[in-house]
């Protein structure tokens, strides 16, 4: 069963166990796809398309709850924290911390990035390798921690 197919049948299942928060995460999920689906022309999505539209919504929760929190709005970061829960359900595994550092330093070995200036091919490779299991910033910041 394609990606897409299981945001439809839970879609449809969360309607029928009268789930609101979760109902309405997955018809904003799939107006998205719907949305990528007219931008690309095409009738159905590859998975990896459909997981970058989730990470996308995913990232937009994270973001929104940061401000709300910042902001003293606490009862709006709680929806945005549902919503991003009902995400969750589609993504990967994330990495833990060791393992994040594990696999950039196997990256910039085998790279064999020495200085700061190899900091983009190292980011490139190792998004790659990590394939949606960790955000980009968190990345970033051990890849500029680890290279001298």
């Amino acid at each position: 069963m394609s990606l897409q197919q299981r945001v439809t049948d839970e879609l449809k299942s969360s309607m029928l166990a009268r789930q609101t928060v979760r109902t309405g995460t997955l018809r904003m999920l799939k107006a998205a796809l719907g949305y990528a689906q007219i931008e690309r022309k095409t009738e159905t999505l590859p998975d990896a398309d459909v997981m970058a539209v989730i990470q996308r919504e995913a990232k937009k929760r994270r973001d929104a709850m940061d401000e709300f929190e910042k902001g003293g709005r606490a009862e709006m970061a709680a929806n945005e924290k549902a919503e991003l829960e009902v995400l969750s359900d589609f993504l990967p595994k994330a990495l833990s911390a060791e393992e994040l550092e594990s696999l950039v330093r196997g990256v910039i070995t085998e790279i064999g990035a020495t200085s700061k200036k190899d900091m983009g091919a190292v980011m490139k490779a190792a998004q790659a390798k990590i394939d949606g299991r960790a955000d980009g910033k968190s990345v970033s910041a051990l890849v500029s921690r680890l290279l001298p």
